[in-house]
């Protein structure tokens, strides 16, 4: 029998239900302001594209970003928590496919993905379960797959991870060098991260981590 999903899956897709449409009207244009993410999504396109598999962006909210991996050449989908946010991107983005699903039990075979990107969604994953999660995208990642992670990065030197005050739902800033660890005891090995100041409404540094799945593993 499954396990039962965690309850704070539930919450949050509510949260981001409630704030769908407004959500994604925010978020339209986001990369056009954000040439360093720009370019390590090319990066992270660059690096998958010759194990031919397919790429998933986990936690893809109105879908902006697997469309722009998409515009990149790449074979991707979507998955996330909300229902509404999935609607609004099957709506914008009717070429694509956008599941409803969450990071904590992938419905994906072993070893299936040639890369997997999560966006501001790991932040919402309750630090204790943050290493189960990285188990499971492990576990769909081909070997020699990649993960693209994006955060927020916590503001006080010592601290491994914070909870602040989310827009739209609790959530938790990471020290770059504490996730790159618990992603390395997932199996993963860092290839790059990037840490940058803040920009315009933007509360906080911000932190991208690249890793890949050996491909011996």
């Amino acid at each position: 029998m499954a396990e039962p999903a965690p309850t704070y899956l539930a919450t949050v897709a509510a949260a981001y239900d409630s704030v769908a449409d407004v959500y994604a009207e925010h978020f339209a244009a986001v990369l056009d302001r954000q040439p360093l993410e720009r370019a390590l999504l090319a990066a992270f396109a660059d690096v998958v594209r010759d194990l031919a598999g397919p790429v998933a962006d986990l936690g893809c909210g109105p879908g902006y970003a697997t469309a722009y991996l998409h515009r990149l050449g790449l074979d991707v989908f979507g998955v996330d928590l909300s229902p509404a946010m999935v609607a609004l991107a099957r709506s914008a983005h009717p070429g694509l496919r956008f599941d409803v699903g969450t990071m904590t039990a992938l419905d994906l075979p072993d070893r299936t993905l040639s890369g997997a990107v999560s966006r501001y969604s790991l932040i919402h994953i309750p630090p204790a379960d943050v290493p189960a999660v990285l188990a499971e995208v492990y576990r769909v990642l081909a070997p020699g797959g990649h993960l693209l992670l994006a955060f927020l990065a916590a503001d006080e030197p010592a601290a491994e991870v914070q909870a602040y005050d989310h827009r739209v739902t609790v959530a938790y800033r990471w020290s770059p060098d504490h996730l790159a660890t618990l992603v390395s005891q997932a199996g993963l090995v860092e290839v790059a991260r990037l840490v940058r100041a803040p920009v315009e409404e933007e509360r906080g540094q911000q932190a991208q981590l690249l890793a890949r799945r050996p491909k011996e593993a």
